[in-house]
């Protein structure tokens, strides 16, 4: 498959098998998910044999779920199951306690339309179809009582059984937990492919072992970028839709990378220093209870930084380098080197940025080396006024003045300070990646913004795990084994 259409409907018209992938997010997610639980190529190459093997799996795996004592392992999936599809046959509260029963009605949800009824174009694919469904049926959809969204005198949205199937396969394509759900859009329909074919791996063990059979080191984002590793080092944007679809609060969250993150991680992947960068990220990001086991994974939390909350909220991977960066007394002066070139290039690789930063750096750094005072003291008050305009401003003229006065001349005029101090877009950015060259000139001048790390154990271990391997394809990785 060279190309897979994003126009929903369209696929329809040239409809060779009975599963059409859409541009809809969870039906385009749930016929990946079948294309993988089949084991074929892509969702074109799924044949109705393939669909009901499919859809037998899905009835049998949501019917033991739903008949599984609290206690047992195999209850997960029902959770995963109610956060999706509430009020179904297999989760309302009143279902039947027989797995025969249970059965025959998932049986009947996937069942070839029958001969009465008037057919309607799907909702998803436009393929006519005689059956419609509704919220419980339908994640992210309204109820069969919200008359007045849907077609007049239809109670549910017309859904063929390809999109039926492909809707109840979503979880087993989706990243889910006990109670979300996350699906993966993206330009490359490999990282696609590969994000299904994961995650039905990883639902296969929620069913067989439940979520306590899953190390603590998962993340969506940590498989996306897995994902786009496929791609290349080409350009391909990626989304990820998180929602809850149960009865309470349901919710959706949306969040992206840019086109050009690809491009970023086959530099890291290519590159030791930026290798290096990235592995001192995910080592800083790593959290461990008072057991020593590790509770949030820095790979993953590292994977997050990657992606925009449509929102606005969410941490940058700049400001996290920043931070790092701060911590003087923690990294080694090829630590500092490592972080900074790997801010200096997802700027440029992801954004297209390279500012000027050398003239102002300089002056900033001149001042902290010979001004009066302790140089120490100096970094302290430039970091202070490094990420507000106004301050920075006051800074450097101080700092202009200061040297002047000394007879040292200034390393530059007042124009090219403009992009650091007046109020434009990113200028954080620029501030930020500004701090990043300081520390870095200050470094290669010898000059001391921070006590030596006097741990040798601590250096060994950082060492050793900077070794290790960044963004492993490794399934323990993903579950924590990193």
């Amino acid at each position: 498959m060279d190309q897979v259409s994003l126009r929903p409907g369209a696929a329809a018209e040239k409809r060779s098998g009975p599963l059409v992938i859409t541009g809809h997010p969870l039906q385009r997610a749930g016929a990946w998910a079948v294309s993988a639980l089949a084991d074929q190529e892509s969702p074109d190459h799924v044949t109705v044999d393939d669909l009901n093997a499919v859809a037998k799996t899905i009835g049998a795996d949501a019917a033991r779920a739903a008949l599984a004592e609290k206690t047992h392992a195999r209850y997960d999936w029902w959770k995963v199951l109610f956060a999706l599809y509430p009020n179904s046959k297999v989760t309302h509260p009143r279902r039947s306690h027989d797995e025969t029963v249970l059965r025959d009605a998932l049986s009947a949800m996937f069942a070839p339309d029958g001969a009465a009824g008037t057919a309607l174009p799907c909702t998803f694919c436009g393929t006519p179809s005689k059956t419609v469904w509704a919220k419980s049926t339908l994640p992210m959809f309204d109820t069969n009582k919200v008359l007045n969204t849907l077609p007049p005198g239809v109670r549910g949205w017309p859904a063929c059984r390809g999109c039926r199937v492909a809707m109840w396969a979503l979880p087993y394509g989706s990243w889910v937990t006990a109670g979300s759900a996350t699906v993966l859009s993206c330009e490359g329909w490999r990282a696609e492919k590969e994000f299904a074919v994961h995650n039905v791996r990883r639902a296969r063990r929620i069913i067989h072992a439940g979520f306590s059979g899953l190390g603590p080191g998962a993340r969506p984002e940590l498989v996306t970028l897995r994902a786009l590793r496929a791609v290349g080092s080409g350009r391909s944007a990626t989304t990820l839709w998180s929602f809850k679809n149960d009865n309470q609060e349901p919710w959706l969250r949306v969040t992206r990378t840019r086109r050009a993150v690809p491009a970023f991680l086959a530099a890291v992947d290519g590159n030791a220093p930026l290798r290096r960068g990235w592995r001192l990220l995910e080592i800083a990001l790593t959290q461990q209870d008072r057991k020593g086991q590790v509770s949030v994974s820095g790979p993953g939390e590292a994977a997050r930084l990657l992606f925009e909350a449509e929102d606005g909220r969410g941490r940058s991977l700049l400001g996290q380098i920043h931070r790092l960066l701060w911590d003087t007394e923690r990294w080694s002066s090829q630590d500092r080197a490592a972080l900074t070139r790997l801010a200096f290039s997802y700027e440029r690789e992801v954004y297209g940025v390279e500012p000027d930063l050398r003239g102002v750096a300089t002056l900033i750094a001149d001042w902290i080396e010979h001004g009066s005072g302790s140089a120490r003291g100096r970094l302290a008050e430039y970091r202070n006024a490094g990420l507000n305009g106004y301050r920075l401003g006051s800074l450097l003229y101080q700092a202009s003045f200061r040297l002047k006065l000394d007879g040292r001349p200034a390393a530059i005029g007042a124009d090219a300070w403009r992009p650091f101090v007046e109020r434009r877009p990113r200028a954080w950015e620029q501030r930020m990646l500004l701090a990043a060259e300081v520390l870095a000139l200050l470094d290669q001048r010898g000059v001391e913004v921070g006590k030596r790390p006097e741990d040798d154990r601590e250096r060994e271990r950082i060492e050793h795990l900077v070794q290790q391997p960044v963004m492993s394809v490794d399934d323990d990785y993903y579950f924590g084994g990193a």
